[in-house]
């Protein structure tokens, strides 16, 4: 039996809220299979750079390219694991530092299957999504991010 999921939007402006991260768990309260749930926030960090201190990330997209290697990455997932519901998102434009950028979110009736999925997708997310993050400096430089 093959997969198919409704590809959904995964692109959000800005950096996102702790209280959407509360309310995405909040909302699973009702599906009582799931046995798990794994998270991974994405912050962006204040690192030092020959241009001073990183203030925030900048991000870009080939936005629906960006999409459909998420839809892909999803459906991948989903067929490896044995999942209940999977939710990625992640920020467009100006995230300052201290703030979340990525929030990957499974959900398992087993917790073994959500920690193997949840890094599947953060790896595959860093390694093939046609995301650029422009690092801003305290003095007004930038540099381009490279992911690892």
């Amino acid at each position: 039996m093959e997969n198919t999921h409704k590809a959904k939007k995964v692109f959000v402006q800005g950096p996102i809220s702790p209280d959407f991260v509360a309310r995405s768990i909040a909302s699973h309260q009702s599906k009582t299979g799931i046995g798990a749930h794994a998270i991974f926030l994405g912050q962006i960090r204040a690192d030092q750079k020959d241009g001073g201190a990183v203030t925030g990330i900048e991000y870009t997209a080939y936005e629906e390219m960006a999409e459909q290697t998420f839809h892909e990455i999803r459906e991948a997932a989903f067929s490896k694991f044995e999942l209940s519901c999977m939710h990625i998102y992640h920020s467009l434009g100006l995230v300052p530092t201290g703030e979340i950028s990525l929030f990957v979110f499974v959900s398992s009736p087993h917790r073994r299957a959500a920690f193997e999925a949840l890094e599947y997708l953060v790896e595959e997310i860093k390694a093939n999504v046609p995301i650029f993050g422009k690092e801003i400096m305290g003095e007004g430089g930038h540099v381009w991010k490279e992911n690892s």
